[in-house]
């Protein structure tokens, strides 16, 4: 008898020992409206310039300029990795895609929230970028890279637009007010 009181009091001193451990999990409201990314030359390129995402009524306003391209449209593309360590940019990883839709235009009802199209370089190596697009959410982008690639995005080749190597890559942080 007195194993089982002993036993009985050795279980009930484990049991207080135990916790209940709750998580409370908590939404907050995305608190930035604006996002930005410097870019910078990857390789032997010379490119260089900043991106803007602002929030707007229609969608996410994407404003930019940029310096040192070769003339003609260029590939413009939010990758799905920040990260721009790698000698050829490739660390950036692939398009961001967290559809899982095929690449296409920006126009296009289904496609890659990355995919921007092309910017589109004068004589003098200068580009902007000046539109709003429906798709892009600040959220998602926030930490993500974006790549210009040496040449142009065709808008249909899978998975990617075929448009080259990269020439510049940025990372999306949170912009100053």
């Amino acid at each position: 008898m007195k194993t089982y009181i002993s036993l009985f009091v050795i279980l009930f001193a484990f049991a207080g020992c135990a916790q209940t451990v709750e998580e409370e999990i908590v939404e907050t409201e995305f608190e930035h409206d604006e996002l930005v990314a410097t870019v910078m030359a990857v390789g032997d390129s010379e490119v260089s310039g900043s991106v803007t995402f602002t929030e707007d009524e229609n969608g996410v306003a994407i404003q930019g300029s940029f310096s040192g391209l070769e003339p003609g449209n260029h590939g413009f593309h939010i990758h799905k990795f920040g990260d721009c360590r790698a000698d050829d940019g490739t660390s950036a990883g692939g398009h961001f895609n967290p559809a899982e839709n095929q690449h296409g235009a920006p126009s296009d009802d289904v496609r890659h929230m990355g995919d921007l199209g092309n910017i589109e370089a004068g004589e003098d190596g200068e580009a902007t970028v000046d539109y709003v697009d429906g798709t892009v959410s600040l959220q998602q982008i926030l930490g993500r890279g974006i790549i210009i690639h040496a040449g142009e995005d065709d808008l249909t080749s899978q998975p990617t637009g075929a448009a080259g190597s990269r020439v510049a890559c940025g990372v999306i942080g949170i912009a100053q007010k």
